[in-house]
């Protein structure tokens, strides 16, 4: 494979995401305004809690993990299933077929482009702000480079996680046709079992020991829980060892679903 022939993909995906930067700038603001409500709910939460503690998480901590958890979500969330849905359902997947490239990686090296962007613009500002308010709260710079690389480490991990489980999903198309309304489904279900909406540690422990054979975990919820400085030492290794994991059961998982699937293609469209 030879990954220089991807890089007009990652242009496109920066140019991409630079010509839609209406929509793009739409759907951050609404993000914006979601982090804000779960900011205000939780506020109301801790003002009757006795201890003024929660699971292990004060405040404070609360307030940093909701708005990481939520630019966490922004880097890693993927459009992977939709474009696979959509390339099916218009039958122009079938020139994919036809393209000496991975279909899945050119999708991949797509979105690329596009992180890089939302970093640049909008998750180096947001947590810098985390840093300015933490240290405003506790009078105490908190701020580690070597946290941040492992958090940008694992960050790249759920990327991996999340975009090969949503390939998978998008080849449901082949059975389907069309995936609008189970895109919906999933898209609130992963929001939750990601850890987008609540800590995952705040679950009973018995859903917290199904959750531990899943892959729900590894796609928002480790790189935030090592932001945070919830997960320290074997737990951050621990920790990405089953991302990588989940990384390359999915890619292998993908890889098998394209062969057997494009032997028996049918699309719709003229």
């Amino acid at each position: 494979m030879r990954l220089k022939a991807y890089t007009p993909f990652t242009s496109a995906g920066i140019q991409s995401a630079i010509a839609y930067k209406w929509n793009f700038l739409g759907f951050f603001f609404g993000q914006v305004f979601f982090t804000f409500v779960m900011f205000f709910l939780w506020r109301a939460v801790f003002r009757y809690s006795p201890g003024g503690s929660i699971g292990g998480f004060t405040f404070l901590d609360m307030t940093i993990y909701i708005f990481a958890a939520n630019i966490t979500g922004f880097l890693v969330d993927t459009e992977a299933s939709y474009i696979v849905g959509e390339e099916i359902v218009q039958g122009s997947i079938a020139m994919r077929m036809i393209k000496p490239v991975s279909f899945n990686l050119s999708i991949l090296f797509t979105e690329l482009g596009q992180k890089l962007i939302i970093m640049l613009l909008v998750a180096i500002p947001v947590f810098a702000g985390l840093e300015w308010f933490r240290y405003a709260q506790t009078g105490v710079l908190q701020f580690s480079l070597s946290t941040f690389v492992l958090y940008l480490t694992s960050v790249g991990l759920s990327y991996l996680v999340m975009f090969f489980f949503d390939v998978c999903f998008g080849y449901l198309a082949f059975i389907f046709k069309n995936l609008w309304g189970i895109n919906m489904l999933k898209f609130g279900i992963l929001n939750f079992l990601s850890g987008g909406m609540i800590p995952l540690g705040f679950l009973p422990q018995a859903v917290q020991r199904v959750l531990a054979f899943l892959p729900f975990g590894s796609m928002r919820y480790t790189p935030v829980m090592i932001y945070t400085g919830k997960y320290q030492g074997l737990m951050i290794l621990s920790a990405m060892a089953t991302q990588i994991f989940w990384a390359a059961l999915l890619y292998g998982l993908s890889a098998l679903i394209w062969r057997l699937t494009e032997r028996h293609l049918t699309v719709q469209g003229g």
